[in-house]
């Protein structure tokens, strides 16, 4: 059946369907196809059986919907609207495969409709079809080359296939068209900056990615994780010194993350267990009230130091009252003689 073009009055009707579609205003959205469908002219009017379909979908009416959609696109099959509609009504059912040849159908009939090559792209990543996501985010880079999100999603696409040289290509020149001034705070420009340096490491690139830290680290305002972030490079690139220092000033923000002391454990490189222990002798000193430089010794200590150190991480529990010690203890449970010991001290401290 041919397509029927509504007049003037008919399609700022449904244009009110597709605005009360995207606010839920369901309700009045059939009451508008109800005004265009009760005209003899346009009662098979494809787009609007569509946009019924799709709304009484919305209210759970699942039947009626598909049978509404299947029709509209009958009556006009190449409409953008229809087969974006029934693949909209696809992927409520998580009929993945079947939406997207639907969107694809859509596009045939509007290849630049961003909307439907927004959708598009969702569910080919959800599908896992890289190929198929780099060139939809192309496409939407090609029409909206001035939004940030073109230009991230086209590198992500680059980074989810493993591409990094290309995924840091692409984000350096968007990078460079950002007009931001270094003592402005921008946060969305730092997050950039952040999954640049990302991309620069997952690709091995160390060094330049240290570089590119130091570079930008005013502009970047998640500080912390300029800290563990230059911490991990130091070590990757055996800049040993250097990335102790950085995992003891870390520490002293937080003393009671277990991340910080391995950092610094690998930057040091304790050739035995005593040294090992010393490193967090000197956590003890420093951190007097300090749970995890207490707890984490006992992962590799064994006999009487076990013991010892045991009996002062449990006081200081009991003392404080926290009940989720025997949780933190759980780990230590595989050792039976590591086992034993700590039933037998809590035994004693409790009596």
């Amino acid at each position: 059946m041919p397509a029927v073009s509504l007049p003037p009055k008919e399609n700022a009707l449904f244009k009110r369907i597709l605005r009360c579609y995207e606010h839920k205003q369901y309700r009045n959205g059939l009451k508008f196809c109800k005004q265009i469908l009760s005209n003899p002219k346009f009662a098979e009017h494809g787009e609007t059986l569509a946009m019924k379909g799709l709304t009484l979908n919305c209210l759970g009416k699942k039947e009626e919907a598909y049978e509404l959609v299947r029709r509209g696109l009958r009556n006009d099959l190449k409409s953008h609207v229809c087969w974006h509609v029934y693949g909209l009504l696809q992927r409520s059912d998580k009929k993945y495969d079947e939406a997207i040849k639907c969107y694809r159908n859509a596009l045939k009939w509007d290849k630049d409709n961003l909307q439907i090559l927004r959708d598009l792209s969702l569910l080919q990543i959800q599908m896992r079809d890289l190929e198929g996501y780099r060139e939809t985010r192309y496409q939407l880079l090609q029409l909206r080359p001035a939004q940030r999100a073109s230009w991230i999603g086209y590198a992500i696409a680059y980074h989810l296939l493993e591409d990094y040289e290309m995924a840091a290509k692409i984000l350096e020149e968007f990078r460079k068209t950002q007009q931001t001034s270094p003592d402005k705070v921008d946060y969305e420009y730092s997050e950039l900056l952040l999954y640049q340096n990302q991309v620069l490491r997952e690709a091995g690139l160390y060094r330049e990615a240290l570089e590119h830290l130091c570079t930008y680290e005013k502009q970047i305002c998640d500080k912390l994780a300029v800290e563990e972030t230059k911490g991990e490079l130091m070590l990757q690139l055996c800049r040993l010194e250097d990335a102790a220092d950085v995992y003891r000033g870390l520490q002293e923000r937080n003393p009671e993350n277990w991340a910080y002391y391995k950092g610094l454990e690998k930057a040091l490189k304790p050739a035995n267990m005593l040294e090992r222990l010393k490193i967090y002798e000197e956590a003890w000193t420093k951190y007097p009230r300090g749970l995890v430089p207490r707890r984490l010794p006992l992962n590799f200590l064994s006999g009487e130091k076990f013991k010892e150190c045991l009996d002062k991480f449990l006081r200081m529990n009991f003392s404080k009252g926290c009940p989720p010690v025997f949780n933190t203890l759980r780990s230590l449970y595989k050792d039976k003689e590591k086992k034993k010991n700590s039933v037998r001290r809590v035994g004693l401290l409790s009596q």
